[in-house]
């Protein structure tokens, strides 16, 4: 049987490996409308060079973006709109067509985010006293707070502090360092970060001096509703200006409520250090609960809850993960 040059044609055509393809439509929220001009990024993941882009496209001016290649496997989708970029992963088995994206307008103004709690965690040890800062925020606005050359939230960082590392955390994000900027005050920076709308958190860590019973000053420079200063069990906080709220019932940790945007405090005691595992199981290697208990801030996530009076208030304190990197 003899195959004409059409069908010869068409066989190959059918033969030919169809490549998958990944698409969809780019929608503003802020707007509700499909957005042109964001550019939308396929990464790889999981192999030993981490992210990988592969293939980007422009959406179109109806919000719609194209990338045909044969990806396989997990990918990152990263779409940038307005100097700030959107995270959605893609799992082997997720649909990779008909996706939506979302993004949204940029304000330089806090518009709805604002710092629901902030917390303050002091702890001393030796000649050096460890200070943690947890600020929680809320962004019930349409528009991202993001200003590049000013930061959004203002950070306080003492003269003889060590550098500040930063961490933020986008709303269904991990963990990533963010930047400092510098403002007019030499004590106050700013975070490039930006404030997506939904919840996002900052933890900021430094260290100072430290000697038992003198006088430590620091200044909240980002208005928030609720500061709360907070020492581990085994440290005494003697400050004006500030409500005792008591111990959290498992970790005893104390925990007082800041009344201004100020404070000065003195403490006395200090953290002990972590004592290696003596056990002799050679099949354990990990550390004892018992034996790192009065570091447990440092080295696994917890959630500080305390319960006050009759008006039980709750609020979670500090969960603190290990760091995890991950795109912004």
């Amino acid at each position: 049987m003899r195959i004409g040059s059409a069908g010869l044609l068409a066989c190959t055509l059918l033969a030919a490996p169809t490549f998958a393809q990944i698409n969809g439509t780019v929608i503003n929220q802020s707007t509700g409308k499909p957005q042109a001009g964001a550019t939308v990024g396929i990464y790889t993941m999981g192999n030993q060079n981490g992210l990988e882009l592969v293939d980007q496209a422009k959406s179109d001016a109806q919000g719609k973006f194209t990338v045909s290649k044969d990806l396989p496997g997990m990918l990152l989708i990263r779409t940038a709109f307005g100097g700030i970029t959107y995270n959605h992963r893609l799992s082997p088995n997720d649909p990779r067509t008909n996706l939506s994206l979302d993004v949204f307008d940029v304000s330089k103004n806090p518009g709805g985010a604002k710092v629901d709690k902030h917390m303050i965690l002091f702890e001393p040890s030796g000649e050096q006293m460890a200070v943690t800062e947890t600020f929680l925020l809320s962004n019930s606005g349409k528009s991202a707070w993001y200003d590049p050359d000013a930061g959004t939230i203002r950070i306080y960082s003492p003269a003889n502090a060590s550098k500040p590392s930063v961490q933020g955390t986008a709303p269904g994000g991990a963990p990533i360092g963010a930047a400092l900027v510098k403002t007019t005050s030499p004590d106050v920076f700013g975070v490039d970060f930006a404030v997506k709308p939904g919840d996002t958190r900052f933890d900021v860590s430094y260290t100072v001096p430290y000697k038992e019973g003198q006088t430590y000053a620091g200044k909240v420079p980002t208005k928030d509703e609720n500061t709360y200063l907070i020492v581990p069990q085994g440290v005494e906080l003697k400050a004006e200006n500030v409500n005792d709220l008591g111990t959290e019932p498992r970790t005893q940790a104390h925990i007082w409520g800041l009344t201004g945007n100020a404070y000065k405090i003195a403490l006395t005691g200090s953290v002990a250090p972590a004592q290696p595992d003596t056990s002799s199981d050679s099949s354990d290697s990990g550390p004892k609960i018992e034996a790192v208990m009065p570091r447990l801030y440092k080295t696994a996530p917890f959630i500080l809850v305390s319960a006050l009076g009759v008006l039980a208030l709750g609020f979670a304190l500090l969960y603190r993960a290990s760091p995890e990197r991950g795109p912004k």
